[in-house]
C-alpha cells in the first residue's frame, strides 16, 4: 500500500488519542461505532474510507495480514467529514467477525491492553465500490487513488 500519511486530523467525541474506548463502543456492551470527525483534508480529495484495525490481536491470516479488522466503511463522499456514533450510512465491508458494519473491541481476556487504529483514508476519486469487501480487497481497490491518511488510536482492555 502507498505511504500516504498526511496532516489529516482524526478526532472523536468518545475518546482522545491513546485514550480508553468507552465500553459502549465495545463488544462487551452496546457495540456501537464511535463518532469520528476529520479535518485538514488533502487537496484533490473526492471521497473517504474508514478502517478500524487491532494490530495487537494474536492472529495471522492466510493472506499474511495480521491483527483483527473491526470496521470497514467506504464510498463516503467528500462533503462528509464526520461519522456519527452508531453509523450505518455509506458502504460496509466485511469485518473479521464475518459481518458488515462495526464490531467493537473485545480482546481475549487476560491479553492486556490492545490499541485500535481508526484510519481515515482520503481518495482522489469517488470509486462506487461494492458492499462486502474485506480489508485486503478494499486496500487493493483504493490504493491507486490514496492521497492521504491518518488515524486516531484508542485503547481497550477487557475486564
Amino acid at each position: 500500500m502507498a505511504f500516504a500519511l498526511c496532516d489529516l486530523t482524526v478526532t472523536s467525541t468518545a475518546f482522545n488519542q491513546l485514550g480508553s474506548i468507552p465500553k459502549a463502543h465495545t463488544g462487551e456492551a452496546e457495540n456501537t461505532s464511535p463518532q469520528l470527525t476529520w479535518t485538514n483534508v488533502p487537496d484533490g480529495c473526492k471521497s473517504f474510507a474508514v478502517i478500524c484495525h487491532d494490530p495487537d490481536a494474536p492472529r495471522v491470516n492466510a493472506d499474511g495480514s495480521f491483527g483483527y479488522v473491526h470496521w470497514l466503511v467506504y464510498n463516503i463522499p467528500y462533503g462528509i467529514h464526520q461519522l456519527e456514533a452508531n453509523n450505518t450510512l455509506y458502504t460496509s465491508g466485511i469485518n473479521d467477525f464475518g459481518l458488515g458494519g462495526y464490531g467493537g473491541p473485545m480482546p481475549p481476556k487476560g491479553h492486556g491492553i490492545h490499541l485500535y487504529y481508526f484510519w481515515v483514508l482520503a481518495l482522489d476519486e469517488e470509486l462506487d465500490l461494492p458492499e462486502g469487501l474485506n480489508m485486503q480487497e478494499l486496500l487493493a481497490k483504493i490504493e491507486p487513488n490514496l492521497i492521504g491518511m491518518n488515524r486516531l488510536v484508542g485503547s481497550y482492555q477487557r475486564d
